[in-house]
């Protein structure tokens, strides 16, 4: 994952991407603080795994943003934080589209034995250890929470 978003980050300096080039680097950054927080507590360096959490709440982030700016009516900034969610959403893995989510939420819930609503932790839980950056876990949590109830 670190060497395709630094090659990634190299080529768009080739090509003077200028938007391209100052998120990539923020990605980097921030998965060095994060590298540097975990040396500091004696762990190893993130894993790719950490690495998708870091860009899924990238792109939450510019989410917020993007949506505080257009009710500020700063429709260039809030453009701005969706051109950078797109270069993120290049180094994640494919999303589970609706349909797929709500037949993996349908076979977990069959999978742990999951009968009542106090069950939604442990079936979050498996859900973000097997499809980390890959689906959307807020939609995920509703479809689980109606399943269950």
């Amino acid at each position: 994952m670190r060497e395709r978003i630094g090659a990634a980050l190299k080529q768009a300096t080739r090509d003077q991407d200028k938007r391209k080039t100052s998120t990539l680097r923020l990605i980097n950054a921030a998965i060095t603080d994060r590298d540097i927080a975990a040396r500091g507590a004696g762990k190893d360096p993130v894993s790719d795994e950490d690495v998708l959490a870091i860009l899924a709440k990238m792109i939450r982030q510019r989410l917020d943003s993007a949506q505080a700016y257009e009710e500020g009516n700063r429709l260039d900034l809030a453009e701005q934080e969706r051109e950078e969610i797109a270069i993120i959403k290049e180094f994640m893995p494919q999303q589970l589209n609706d349909e797929q989510m709500r037949s993996v939420c349908t076979e977990l819930v069959k999978e742990t034995g999951a009968h009542g609503l106090r069950d939604i932790g442990k079936c979050m839980q498996t859900l973000k250890s097997r499809y980390q950056g890959r689906m959307d876990f807020g939609k995920a949590s509703t479809v689980v929470k109606g399943l269950l109830s």
